[in-house]
């Protein structure tokens, strides 16, 4: 069991400092101060000991439950990313501060139930959240992202004049629960423009922050050299070893408190990998190394959720993309579903936790069902018949040109092809396309390059691409990566000229347009002489489906769709986000205030291999695990 320390009052030590030392204590007016190595709230000795909880990635109407969940494990502070991109997709349109995006409220809510909160309002984030949080179509114009770049600052000083000050005004100093915010995010991961992070804090200041700043980064003299910042409170993220950690930043700052920001209690995971856990037991060790000696604490995650709709990202690793999974549970100890897990028990047991445990240990759930998925609309017939502004031009058009985030592009294009045997290579694909002639499958290509056979009859083919975007990269130097057809693409060595870039903003379908997407349809027919697909190779069943889900009664759920193949999920008009074969998801986690009594519409966009039915599920299915393993990217 971890006790409170007494305060300390000797002499600080007098190592000396390897790099810029901290100023000796946080600025008055702030709720939490420092002083010889111990964190003080209003004068009091005083630890955090936080608990990751994003309100993008839970449902608004669970936010209450989530955080109750959170303050059960034994916590006293939420802290929260801010994801730029879910608040302003769009630079034409104002930031939305409203239902989901409702940051004020979440911050709001969690002060109502007795919690602390720590805001990290990036404007990068990285948080395996599309792009890192910053918008595509801000990294899709040249500007040097997360730098001293006028283009870039003087985008970020136009979303911190809307965000800023709605978080300033709950401060603890204005009555409101925020006791904290970062500066910028584990900047030191990324580059050395101290310019840059000087701004970054400047900039919170400038509109109204008055409560203790901090920088995040790796506990590595590499990182801390390029992210801390002389004045401001530096803290750590790690996975293990904290007293190595507490020893490095004790003989950098050795005046400050031991702030680890993220403790990495589990991990995230990419689709074709396995499901990452962590040892309770491994975490209880790691979590009282970190807080003893008054050290705090923000474990991470406390509560993961859901990446919804297309909001995964992805990494890069030996230039290939790993993109993130639907779920986000993270092996945290408030599971996915809100369920509370072993590692609960374990961490509120070693955080001396007396109070009682309020929640139910899982939510309701429906009863298993099976449903039958009925075929409404061919793949490429479903799509066209979404109206869309089309690009036309010499070559294929990147997502970023035609304004889309997330979604597909479907490219089309008219060449002729010589008669015999030839091959159609596509120089460029980010991330996976799906090439058709005259409207039959003639193949996959995968990120990267793709050569392909096509025969010719010496006629004018109709060449369509449908490219999806799998993800953004959310960390290292890839982020901002632009998606689609980004080279030629080639009929042996000639180029294909004259294209047709049509956009398919699936994230922001309405429910409209969705009905139209998978309204009845005719099959498909295809000209004679075109390349045809075998019956039982991918997209012999590619389309949209629907199933007709009845409850009396809604309750959390989990969708399974065995036999399928590769695709998305809406369920009453709302993206659940996407299912693969390649696992390690099966399951897609469906909450409650998503149905409603009485009828309920699946639908389904399958891309490739289209399964008999949709199951139901009472329990989550994330995969075989595999034990967590630190890593810094």
């Amino acid at each position: 069991m971890i006790e409170l320390p007494a305060p300390d009052i000797s002499p600080a030590p007098t190592t000396t400092t390897t790099t810029t030392p901290t100023v000796d204590a946080a600025p008055d007016a702030s709720a939490l101060t420092w002083r010889g190595r111990r964190l003080y709230r209003h004068g009091v000795p005083h630890r955090i000991l936080s608990g990751a909880l994003h309100y993008f990635r839970v449902h608004p109407d669970l936010w209450r439950d989530r955080i109750r969940r959170v303050a059960d494990l034994g916590l006293n502070t939420v802290d929260t990313y801010v994801a730029w991109n879910f608040h302003q997709p769009r630079e034409d349109e104002a930031p939305r501060f409203d239902g989901w995006r409702d940051l004020e409220r979440f911050i709001r809510m969690v002060g109502e139930e007795g919690l602390d909160v720590v805001v990290r309002p990036g404007p990068y984030i990285c948080a395996e959240w599309s792009n890192g949080g910053l918008p595509s179509w801000l990294t899709g114009r040249d500007a040097a992202i997360r730098s001293s770049d006028p283009a870039f600052t003087t985008a970020v000083g136009r979303w911190f004049d809307e965000l800023v000050p709605r978080v300033a005004a709950l401060q603890a100093a204005e009555g409101g629960p925020v006791v904290a915010v970062q500066v910028e995010n584990e900047f030191g991961s990324f580059g050395d423009d101290h310019a840059y992070l000087r701004w970054s804090r400047d900039a919170l200041t400038a509109r109204g922050i008055r409560e203790l700043l901090f920088t995040a980064d790796g506990p590595t003299e590499l990182m801390l050299d390029g992210g801390a910042l002389q004045g401001t409170l530096t803290a750590v993220t790690l996975g293990s070893d904290p007293d190595a950690a507490r020893r490095l930043l004790a003989a950098r700052r050795p005046d400050e408190p031991f702030v680890v920001a993220e403790f990495w209690n589990g991990w995230f995971d990419h689709w074709g990998e396995r499901h990452h856990v962590r040892d309770a037991g491994s975490v209880v060790r790691a979590l009282e190394g970190i807080v003893a000696d008054g050290g705090s604490v923000s474990v991470y995650m406390a509560h993961g959720g859901t990446n919804f709709g297309l909001w995964a990202g992805a990494n890069e690793h030996e230039g290939r993309l790993q993109p993130t999974v639907t779920s986000y549970d993270s092996d945290a100890p408030v599971a996915e579903d809100g369920t509370l897990t072993a590692k609960f028990f374990a961490v509120r047991e070693a955080l001396g936790a007396r109070g009682p445990v309020r929640m139910p240990a899982r939510m309701p759930t429906l009863p298993p069902a099976r449903v039958p998925l009925v075929h409404r609309a061919d793949l490429l017939a479903g799509l066209r018949a979404v109206p869309a502004p089309t690009s036309t031009g010499p070559r294929p058009a990147s997502f970023e040109r035609l304004g889309l985030d997330a979604g597909m592009v479907l490219y089309t294009a008219r060449p002729r092809i010589p008669a015999g045997e030839h091959r159609l290579v596509l120089t460029d694909v980010r991330d996976r396309a799906l090439v058709f002639v005259d409207g039959a499958l003639l193949g996959v290509a995968e990120a990267g390059d793709a050569d392909l056979p096509i025969h010719g009859t010496g006629d004018v083919v109709r060449l369509e691409i449908l490219v999806e975007s799998l993800g953004r990269v959310n960390y290292g130097p890839g982020i901002g990566r632009h998606k689609g057809l980004l080279g030629p693409v080639l009929v042996d060595r000639r180029i294909v000229q004259g294209w047709e870039s049509t956009p398919i903003a699936l994230q922001e379908w309405s429910a409209t347009e969705l009905t139209r997407a998978a309204a009845p349809g005719p099959a498909p027919t295809h000209a004679p002489g075109a390349v045809t697909a075998d019956a039982g190779g991918p997209a012999a069943h590619a389309g949209f489906a629907v199933a007709a889900v009845h409850v009396e009664t809604p309750a959390d759920t989990f969708v399974a769709l065995p036999g399928s193949s590769r695709g998305l999920v809406w369920v009453n008009g709302f993206l659940l986000g996407r299912y693969w074969e390649i696992g390690p998801q099966v399951t897609l986690y469906c909450p409650a205030p998503l149905l409603r009594a009485g009828e309920n519409i699946v639908t389904v966009l399958e891309l490739e291999r289209l399964g008999a039915v949709l199951e139901l599920r009472d329990r989550p299915e994330l995969g075989p695990t595999e034990e967590y393993v630190e890593e810094f990217g």
